[in-house]
Protein backbone atom coordinates (compact mmCIF):
# COMPACT_ATOMS: atom_id res chain seq x y z
CA UNK A 1 0.00 0.00 0.00
CA UNK A 2 1.37 3.39 -0.99
CA UNK A 3 1.66 6.56 1.05
CA UNK A 4 1.03 10.23 0.16
CA UNK A 5 4.81 10.76 0.10
CA UNK A 6 5.48 7.80 -2.18
CA UNK A 7 2.56 8.66 -4.47
CA UNK A 8 3.82 12.23 -4.87
CA UNK A 9 7.39 11.17 -5.70
CA UNK A 10 6.22 8.56 -8.20
CA UNK A 11 3.74 10.95 -9.87
CA UNK A 12 6.34 13.71 -10.09
CA UNK A 13 8.91 11.32 -11.49
CA UNK A 14 6.44 10.15 -14.14
CA UNK A 15 5.74 13.75 -15.16
CA UNK A 16 9.40 14.68 -15.81
CA UNK A 17 10.96 14.30 -19.22
CA UNK A 18 14.59 13.10 -18.82
CA UNK A 19 15.90 15.62 -21.33
CA UNK A 20 14.56 18.47 -19.18
CA UNK A 21 17.16 17.46 -16.57
CA UNK A 22 19.93 17.06 -19.10
CA UNK A 23 19.69 13.27 -19.22
CA UNK A 24 20.09 11.42 -22.55
CA UNK A 25 17.07 9.94 -24.30
CA UNK A 26 17.18 6.14 -23.96
CA UNK A 27 14.62 5.13 -26.54
CA UNK A 28 11.07 3.95 -26.04
CA UNK A 29 9.94 3.08 -22.53
CA UNK A 30 7.01 1.15 -21.14
CA UNK A 31 6.18 4.00 -18.75
CA UNK A 32 6.59 7.76 -19.14
CA UNK A 33 8.88 10.09 -17.24
CA UNK A 34 12.10 9.75 -15.31
CA UNK A 35 13.49 6.30 -14.62
CA UNK A 36 13.66 5.26 -10.99
CA UNK A 37 17.36 4.47 -11.43
CA UNK A 38 18.05 7.96 -12.77
CA UNK A 39 16.29 9.60 -9.85
CA UNK A 40 18.15 7.40 -7.37
CA UNK A 41 21.50 8.40 -8.89
CA UNK A 42 20.61 12.11 -8.84
CA UNK A 43 19.49 11.85 -5.18
CA UNK A 44 22.52 9.70 -4.23
CA UNK A 45 20.40 6.91 -2.77
CA UNK A 46 19.97 3.30 -3.81
CA UNK A 47 17.25 2.20 -6.22
CA UNK A 48 16.09 -0.28 -3.59
CA UNK A 49 15.64 2.49 -1.01
CA UNK A 50 13.78 4.72 -3.49
CA UNK A 51 11.52 1.79 -4.35
CA UNK A 52 10.72 1.25 -0.66
CA UNK A 53 9.81 4.95 -0.27
CA UNK A 54 7.60 4.99 -3.38
CA UNK A 55 5.82 1.79 -2.37
CA UNK A 56 5.26 2.93 1.20
CA UNK A 57 7.52 0.33 2.78
CA UNK A 58 9.77 3.05 4.23
CA UNK A 59 7.74 5.81 5.89
CA UNK A 60 10.49 7.74 7.66
CA UNK A 61 13.14 9.04 5.25
CA UNK A 62 15.53 11.49 6.83
CA UNK A 63 15.41 15.23 6.22
CA UNK A 64 18.58 14.88 4.14
CA UNK A 65 16.96 12.27 1.91
CA UNK A 66 13.80 14.34 1.47
CA UNK A 67 15.89 17.38 0.52
CA UNK A 68 18.00 15.30 -1.86
CA UNK A 69 14.87 14.01 -3.59
CA UNK A 70 13.54 17.57 -3.88
CA UNK A 71 16.81 18.64 -5.53
CA UNK A 72 16.86 15.61 -7.81
CA UNK A 73 13.30 16.23 -8.98
CA UNK A 74 13.94 19.95 -9.49
CA UNK A 75 10.97 20.90 -7.34
CA UNK A 76 9.63 24.44 -7.17
CA UNK A 77 9.45 26.07 -3.71
CA UNK A 78 5.75 25.24 -3.29
CA UNK A 79 6.42 21.63 -4.28
CA UNK A 80 9.33 21.40 -1.83
CA UNK A 81 7.09 22.60 0.98
CA UNK A 82 4.49 20.03 -0.03
CA UNK A 83 7.08 17.24 -0.12
CA UNK A 84 8.21 18.11 3.42
CA UNK A 85 4.59 18.16 4.57
CA UNK A 86 3.92 14.74 3.03
CA UNK A 87 7.03 13.34 4.68
CA UNK A 88 5.76 14.63 8.01
CA UNK A 89 2.27 13.17 7.75
CA UNK A 90 3.49 9.91 6.22
CA UNK A 91 5.87 9.38 9.11
CA UNK A 92 3.04 10.03 11.56
CA UNK A 93 0.47 7.76 9.97
CA UNK A 94 1.33 4.87 12.22
CA UNK A 95 0.98 6.97 15.37
CA UNK A 96 -2.29 7.03 17.23
CA UNK A 97 -4.13 10.33 17.21
CA UNK A 98 -7.51 11.48 18.49
CA UNK A 99 -10.56 11.12 16.31
CA UNK A 100 -11.50 13.90 13.88
CA UNK A 101 -12.63 17.13 15.49
CA UNK A 102 -14.29 20.22 13.99
CA UNK A 103 -11.77 22.86 12.89
CA UNK A 104 -11.32 26.04 14.91
CA UNK A 105 -12.93 29.09 13.32
CA UNK A 106 -12.03 31.83 15.77
CA UNK A 107 -10.24 34.86 14.29
CA UNK A 108 -8.02 36.82 16.68
CA UNK A 109 -8.67 40.52 17.15
CA UNK A 110 -5.25 41.56 15.76
CA UNK A 111 -6.08 39.65 12.58
CA UNK A 112 -9.42 41.44 12.33
CA UNK A 113 -7.62 44.74 12.86
CA UNK A 114 -5.31 43.87 9.98
CA UNK A 115 -8.34 43.20 7.80
CA UNK A 116 -9.73 46.62 8.69
CA UNK A 117 -6.57 48.21 7.35
CA UNK A 118 -7.21 46.57 3.97
CA UNK A 119 -10.52 48.40 3.49
CA UNK A 120 -11.70 49.41 0.94
CA UNK A 121 -9.79 46.57 -0.71
CA UNK A 122 -11.06 43.07 -1.38
CA UNK A 123 -9.79 40.48 1.11
CA UNK A 124 -10.91 37.68 3.40
CA UNK A 125 -9.60 35.47 6.19
CA UNK A 126 -9.74 31.74 5.60
CA UNK A 127 -8.25 28.45 6.70
CA UNK A 128 -6.95 25.59 4.57
CA UNK A 129 -10.38 23.94 4.65
CA UNK A 130 -11.86 26.94 2.83
CA UNK A 131 -13.96 28.45 5.64
CA UNK A 132 -14.48 32.17 5.04
CA UNK A 133 -14.05 33.48 8.56
CA UNK A 134 -14.10 37.24 7.96
CA UNK A 135 -14.04 39.55 4.96
CA UNK A 136 -14.01 43.16 3.84
CA UNK A 137 -17.07 44.99 2.54
CA UNK A 138 -15.56 45.02 -0.94
CA UNK A 139 -15.33 41.22 -0.91
CA UNK A 140 -18.99 41.01 0.15
CA UNK A 141 -20.02 43.36 -2.66
CA UNK A 142 -18.33 41.18 -5.29
CA UNK A 143 -19.66 37.97 -3.73
CA UNK A 144 -23.22 39.29 -3.76
CA UNK A 145 -25.38 37.27 -6.12
CA UNK A 146 -22.92 34.38 -6.38
CA UNK A 147 -24.26 32.36 -3.44
CA UNK A 148 -20.83 32.08 -1.84
CA UNK A 149 -21.74 33.91 1.38
CA UNK A 150 -25.27 32.55 1.73
CA UNK A 151 -24.54 29.63 4.15
CA UNK A 152 -24.33 30.26 7.87
CA UNK A 153 -20.69 29.17 7.70
CA UNK A 154 -19.47 29.99 4.16
CA UNK A 155 -16.91 27.57 2.80
CA UNK A 156 -15.21 28.09 -0.56
CA UNK A 157 -14.28 24.42 -1.01
CA UNK A 158 -17.85 23.25 -0.46
CA UNK A 159 -19.14 26.01 -2.72
CA UNK A 160 -16.82 25.07 -5.59
CA UNK A 161 -17.77 21.39 -5.53
CA UNK A 162 -21.47 21.47 -4.62
CA UNK A 163 -23.03 24.75 -5.79
CA UNK A 164 -23.89 24.87 -9.53
CA UNK A 165 -23.36 28.62 -9.48
CA UNK A 166 -19.63 28.05 -8.90
CA UNK A 167 -19.19 26.61 -12.40
CA UNK A 168 -20.76 29.73 -13.86
CA UNK A 169 -18.69 32.03 -11.63
CA UNK A 170 -15.31 30.40 -12.32
CA UNK A 171 -14.62 29.98 -16.07
CA UNK A 172 -11.46 28.04 -15.07
CA UNK A 173 -13.47 25.80 -12.74
CA UNK A 174 -11.20 22.77 -13.19
CA UNK A 175 -8.14 24.71 -12.03
CA UNK A 176 -10.00 26.29 -9.11
CA UNK A 177 -11.26 22.83 -8.09
CA UNK A 178 -7.69 21.48 -8.22
CA UNK A 179 -6.55 24.32 -5.93
CA UNK A 180 -9.32 23.75 -3.40
CA UNK A 181 -8.76 19.99 -3.18
CA UNK A 182 -4.99 20.40 -2.93
CA UNK A 183 -5.28 22.88 -0.07
CA UNK A 184 -6.88 20.14 2.03
CA UNK A 185 -3.46 18.44 2.01
CA UNK A 186 -2.21 21.50 3.87
CA UNK A 187 -5.07 21.64 6.34
CA UNK A 188 -4.44 22.90 9.89
CA UNK A 189 -4.26 19.31 11.10
CA UNK A 190 -4.74 15.86 9.64
CA UNK A 191 -7.69 15.40 11.98
CA UNK A 192 -9.41 18.57 10.77
CA UNK A 193 -8.94 17.63 7.13
CA UNK A 194 -10.48 14.22 7.82
CA UNK A 195 -13.38 15.88 9.59
CA UNK A 196 -14.11 18.08 6.59
CA UNK A 197 -13.59 15.54 3.82
CA UNK A 198 -15.72 12.93 5.57
CA UNK A 199 -18.67 15.32 5.36
CA UNK A 200 -17.98 16.79 1.93
CA UNK A 201 -17.12 13.65 -0.04
CA UNK A 202 -20.62 12.10 -0.05
CA UNK A 203 -22.11 15.41 -1.19
CA UNK A 204 -19.47 16.44 -3.72
CA UNK A 205 -18.95 13.07 -5.41
CA UNK A 206 -16.09 11.77 -7.54
CA UNK A 207 -15.00 15.16 -8.94
CA UNK A 208 -13.91 15.94 -5.39
CA UNK A 209 -12.68 12.55 -4.19
CA UNK A 210 -10.62 11.85 -7.31
CA UNK A 211 -8.77 15.13 -6.81
CA UNK A 212 -7.83 14.14 -3.27
CA UNK A 213 -5.64 11.42 -4.75
CA UNK A 214 -3.81 13.67 -7.21
CA UNK A 215 -0.48 14.29 -5.51
CA UNK A 216 0.90 16.99 -7.83
CA UNK A 217 0.89 20.66 -6.85
CA UNK A 218 -1.51 22.67 -9.06
CA UNK A 219 -0.41 25.82 -10.80
CA UNK A 220 -1.92 29.03 -9.45
CA UNK A 221 -2.35 32.02 -11.71
CA UNK A 222 -4.78 34.84 -12.29
CA UNK A 223 -8.25 34.11 -10.90
CA UNK A 224 -10.99 34.83 -13.45
CA UNK A 225 -14.61 35.45 -12.46
CA UNK A 226 -17.67 35.69 -14.71
CA UNK A 227 -19.75 37.77 -12.34
CA UNK A 228 -23.58 37.46 -12.41
CA UNK A 229 -23.76 41.24 -12.92
CA UNK A 230 -22.12 40.79 -16.31
CA UNK A 231 -18.56 41.74 -15.43
CA UNK A 232 -15.56 39.67 -16.45
CA UNK A 233 -13.14 40.07 -13.53
CA UNK A 234 -9.50 39.01 -13.27
CA UNK A 235 -7.52 39.09 -10.03
CA UNK A 236 -4.01 38.49 -8.81
CA UNK A 237 -3.99 37.06 -5.29
CA UNK A 238 -1.53 37.60 -2.46
CA UNK A 239 -1.73 35.12 0.43
CA UNK A 240 -0.52 36.25 3.84
CA UNK A 241 0.17 33.22 6.02
CA UNK A 242 -0.91 33.35 9.68
CA UNK A 243 1.14 30.36 10.70
CA UNK A 244 0.27 30.42 14.40
CA UNK A 245 -3.45 30.40 13.60
CA UNK A 246 -3.36 27.97 10.65
CA UNK A 247 -5.20 30.71 8.75
CA UNK A 248 -4.54 33.02 5.82
CA UNK A 249 -5.48 36.49 4.65
CA UNK A 250 -6.16 36.41 0.92
CA UNK A 251 -5.90 39.81 -0.77
CA UNK A 252 -7.22 40.44 -4.29
CA UNK A 253 -5.62 42.90 -6.72
CA UNK A 254 -7.22 43.73 -10.09
CA UNK A 255 -5.12 42.08 -12.80
CA UNK A 256 -6.22 44.54 -15.50
CA UNK A 257 -7.77 47.95 -15.90
CA UNK A 258 -11.19 46.57 -16.82
CA UNK A 259 -11.36 44.81 -13.46
CA UNK A 260 -10.18 47.93 -11.64
CA UNK A 261 -12.95 49.95 -13.28
CA UNK A 262 -15.55 47.29 -12.46
CA UNK A 263 -14.39 47.29 -8.84
CA UNK A 264 -14.97 51.03 -8.62
CA UNK A 265 -18.54 50.46 -9.77
CA UNK A 266 -18.99 47.65 -7.25
CA UNK A 267 -17.63 49.62 -4.34
CA UNK A 268 -19.81 52.21 -2.64
CA UNK A 269 -17.92 54.17 0.05
CA UNK A 270 -19.20 53.27 3.51
CA UNK A 271 -18.27 54.02 7.07
CA UNK A 272 -18.86 50.44 8.23
CA UNK A 273 -15.95 48.22 9.11
CA UNK A 274 -15.21 44.80 7.58
CA UNK A 275 -17.65 42.07 8.39
CA UNK A 276 -17.11 38.59 9.66
CA UNK A 277 -18.85 35.61 8.11
CA UNK A 278 -22.44 35.02 9.18
CA UNK A 279 -22.50 34.59 12.99
CA UNK A 280 -23.22 30.89 13.28
CA UNK A 281 -21.06 31.00 16.41
CA UNK A 282 -19.71 33.75 18.59
CA UNK A 283 -16.39 33.42 16.79
CA UNK A 284 -18.01 34.24 13.45
CA UNK A 285 -19.16 37.68 14.52
CA UNK A 286 -19.33 40.84 12.48
CA UNK A 287 -16.21 42.93 12.88
CA UNK A 288 -17.24 46.00 14.83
Amino acid sequence: MGTPLGDFIRAKRDSIQPESLGLPERGRRRSPGLRRSDLAVRADISVEYLTRIEQGRDRNPSVAVVNALADALGLAPSERAHLRYLAKITGGECKAHPGPVPPRREVREPVLATLRLLEPGMAYVTNRLGDILAHTRAFASVAEGTGLLEPAVPNLTRYVFTDPRARALFPDWERVADERAFDLWLGPAVENTEWFTARLAPEAGPEFTERLHRPLVPGRGVLALDHPAGHGLRYDREVLELTADAQQIVVFHPADEATAQAMRRFHTPRTEEPTGAAPATAALRAIS
